[in-house]
């Protein structure tokens, strides 16, 4: 399942031979959410990316059951409730970048694609860091996202407990391909 979710992306990066393409397959994701009730945290460490730097394209994909909380009632309510993880498995973004990404050098960039999660696509535009180091790259980039844009719904019951917009952080360190 693992390798599927890397191959599925791989063929919009190899359009070409001379493409210099960087993977991985533990990407790391996470997701913040804070109220004055309560904070909600979870991580998740199994995220597949490709980084194209002749294309300047990137794209990642993740499970949605792969984000670990500190509270399994949370992590259970997060998936049966609200992403609906068995229905919406899958969150991604494919997406391509502005500015250089030069070697030994942190780089600065625009990255500009679409997200999809909870079967919903939107665009989104946000800034982020690509740092080239021989042969590796490291990508951050922090951003905030309104459940209510993908169509999450939140009980009322709980919609103090979790916040408007939830805080995304995502860090990827992808290896040159062979």
């Amino acid at each position: 399942m693992k390798t599927f979710m890397l191959l599925a992306l791989l063929p919009i990066f190899f359009c070409s031979a001379q493409a210099q393409t960087f993977t991985t397959r533990s990407g790391f994701a996470a997701f913040y959410s804070k109220t004055e009730l309560e904070d909600i945290r979870a991580e998740h460490k199994q995220v597949y990316g490709v980084i194209d730097v002749t294309g300047k394209r990137l794209a990642f994909t993740l499970l949605v059951k792969g984000f670990l909380f500190r509270k399994q009632l949370m992590q259970e309510h997060f998936n049966e409730n609200y992403v609906e993880s068995d229905k919406y498995p899958k969150a991604s973004f494919t997406g391509t970048y502005t500015g250089e990404a030069i070697k030994q050098s942190l780089s600065k960039v625009q990255v500009k694609g679409v997200l999809t999660m909870h079967g919903v696509s939107k665009e989104i535009e946000i800034p982020a860091t690509l740092d080239w180091n021989d042969n590796k790259i490291s990508g951050k980039a922090n951003f905030k996202v309104n459940p209510s844009d993908f169509n999450i719904k939140i009980p009322s019951l709980v919609r103090n407990k979790i916040a408007k917009q939830i805080d995304i952080t995502i860090l990827m360190e992808c290896n040159a391909t062979k």
